[in-house]
């Protein structure tokens, strides 16, 4: 059964919730609701991780699934119009620099368990670099990044704090925004 025009529009009050969890502006939040509803193929109110790849700014990125992943917090292979806006806020112009640097965390901490560890890295520099790089350069690779970070408890693994301050000097602002 199709959905009427008018349950395809945002309420005045969905707006004003969004944007307090999303921090984007109204004209943002219609801008984006207009893309996912175009995303969703099959209108069924969620799109699929194959609809998500289709933006442009994520289809060349090596780790857009990985991405999504972080926003598909019930492991469906796909997400409704909320955590959609929370994906995207992530990379507006307006998001602060500690909600990028939790993001890009959660990107490389595969495992969900507040670390990053050998494993953790070993499968998030595999998905960047394919099949590129002999095995034995990746665990090499791998190793040494660790060694680098690792540089408040040395126990083999990236905490978060550990994270901030590896990507201290990078600049996030520019690597994690796009213009919507």
């Amino acid at each position: 059964m199709g959905q009427s025009e008018s349950s395809l529009q945002l309420t005045a009050e969905e707006i004003q919730e969004m944007r307090e969890y999303t921090n984007l502006s109204e004209p943002q939040i219609k801008r984006l609701y207009t893309r996912f509803r175009q995303l969703d193929k099959n209108k069924t109110g969620v799109i699929t991780a194959d609809e998500m790849i289709a933006i442009p700014e994520f289809a060349m990125n090596p780790l857009a699934l990985r991405m999504i992943a972080v926003f598909d917090s019930e492991e469906r292979g796909e997400i409704n119009f909320r955590q959609f806006l929370g994906w995207l806020s992530v990379f507006a112009k307006g998001a602060g620099r500690d909600q990028k640097l939790a993001f890009a965390f959660r990107v490389y901490d595969v495992d969900s368990d507040g670390l990053i560890s050998f494993d953790d890295l070993q499968t998030i520099l595999k998905l960047m670099v394919g099949k590129n790089l002999p095995q034995n350069e990746v665990d090499q690779l791998v190793r040494q990044t660790i060694l680098d970070a690792d540089t408040i408890d040395r126990d083999g693994s990236i905490s978060f704090d550990e994270f901030k301050r590896a990507v201290f000097s990078a600049d996030l602002e520019q690597s994690f925004s796009i213009d919507f």
